[in-house]
């Protein structure tokens, strides 16, 4: 893939994980971002599955955390904002997807399963079982990240689209 949409990711997987922040030492927090990278990854190469539409989002950025920290409480706009520049890679819609990835199994696994015939896949076997089949270590770890209720809120944001697009269904921009 020449296109690359690693800083979506980071960026992404770094605004769940501190918006749902690990309670435990430093191998819980190691899980946690597994856990929450996994879902990201997933999530983003679901939302971007060839390479045009990751050039794209390369091209003009993905919108940023602004409007999620406002759903959750954290807003961070304003004069007493930090200045952190990777909030701007922040994608509200994969956001959301991992988030429903994270708290729904079995969407994770529908969604593990669509990747297979992508592009982003291609010459490689990624190993998504952190994501799909958590053990209990992995729970306990990321109990926070995988709270169905706590995500709500920004799971719902998109849920229906990633929804539809594991049904098949063609993203479109304005559905999504």
């Amino acid at each position: 893939m020449s296109a690359d949409i690693s800083p979506v990711i980071a960026a992404t997987a770094q605004w769940l994980l501190r918006s749902y922040p690990v309670t435990g030492g430093a191998l819980d927090t190691a899980l946690a971002q597994a856990q929450a990278r996994q879902a990201v990854t997933v999530a983003a190469w679901l939302r971007y599955p060839t390479t045009a539409d990751a050039a794209l989002v390369a091209l003009v950025g993905p919108g940023g955390a602004a409007r999620l920290d406002w759903l959750t409480g954290a807003d961070a706009s304003g004069p007493d904002a930090p200045e952190e520049a990777w909030r701007s890679w922040v994608d509200e819609v994969v956001a959301s997807w991992a988030a429903c990835l994270l708290t729904t199994p079995g969407l994770a696994g529908d969604a593990v399963a669509a990747l297979a015939d992508g592009e982003h896949v291609t010459g490689v076997s990624p190993d998504f079982r952190r994501l799909t089949h958590p053990d209990e270590r992995d729970r306990r770890a990321a109990a926070l990240l995988r709270h169905p209720d706590l995500l709500a809120p920004v799971a719902d944001l998109h849920r229906d689209a990633l929804v539809r697009h594991l049904d098949g269904d063609r993203l479109d921009a304005d559905r999504a």
